[in-house]
């Protein structure tokens, strides 16, 4: 295990820091990610929720919102490695979070800029009457998850867009679901900016949110990579730091901001 010195040293002396966080970061708050014993994908299957079956069957749409209930099951709260990152934010040292994660533990440890590649649980979005090619076509409405499980208790199992009739799902990004072009933009221009990139808990194979460290890497950034288990980019990073990343990151943000 490399010691967390290192990581310091390297934020001394960066001024435009970006994370790029994965499932790993949010296990410390008690989320199993999707494909470990106990995640969501152990007691479903994922092809039943693709973009394409939700908008063609109700029933999936049914056991979706199921889904949803038990992914936000419980009051999760952020962890150190969250609120190391939310600190380091407010320091003026990063540029914010760029996250392949829906919970909103982010936002809730303090970040301020948060672009969520793969959008939220936090909330639902129109996708349209009858959506094709992965992209969705809504009205623009959305609302608190709350809303749709409001409904789904109240007897209606298939709620509606209230503006414009049409389907309603989680605000989340399914298999076969076009990512949010605008999203995907931020995200990679930030990339582009940073002058050094964490890499947290994220096994860094889920493509093309994958090639984020790349970027950074290609515009000059230095790589940091913080996560449990080998990562495909492990001998292109700067640093490699084996541990849990509240711990790993608790430390160097404290021992940072202590410098300063």
């Amino acid at each position: 295990m490399t010691e967390p010195s290192g990581l310091t040293d390297l934020l001394a002396k960066s001024s435009k820091v970006l994370a790029f966080t994965g499932a790993g970061i949010s296990t410390e708050s008690g989320i199993p990610d999707f494909r470990s014993p106990g995640g969501v994908w152990t007691r479903y299957d994922p092809r039943d929720f693709a973009f394409g079956r939700f908008v063609d069957s109700a029933q999936v749409r049914e056991q979706s919102w199921q889904m949803r209930r038990e992914l936000l099951a419980g009051t999760p709260e952020p962890n150190a490695g969250h609120k190391a990152l939310a600190r380091l934010e407010q320091g003026g040292r990063s540029l914010g979070v760029v996250t392949q994660n829906i919970d909103g533990l982010h936002q809730a440890a303090g970040s301020q800029r948060v672009v969520e590649i793969h959008g939220t649980a936090r909330e639902v979005m129109c996708i349209g009457p009858a959506p094709r090619n992965g992209t969705p076509a809504g009205c623009g409405f959305r609302a608190p998850v709350s809303w749709a499980f409001e409904r789904v208790d109240a007897g209606d199992v298939d709620p509606r867009c209230p503006r414009c009739g049409g389907l309603v799902k989680s605000a989340t990004v399914s298999f076969e679901q076009v990512l949010f072009p605008d999203t995907v933009e931020e995200a990679f221009g930030l990339a582009q900016e940073c002058d050094l990139m964490l890499a947290v808990g994220s096994s860094l194979q889920v493509y093309p949110a994958a090639e984020l460290p790349l970027v950074a890497v290609r515009s000059g950034a230095r790589l940091v990579i913080v996560n449990d288990e080998a990562t495909p980019y492990d001998e292109v990073a700067d640093l490699v730091v084996r541990g849990r990343a509240g711990e790993v990151l608790g430390t160097a943000v404290t021992a940072l901001l202590g410098m300063t």
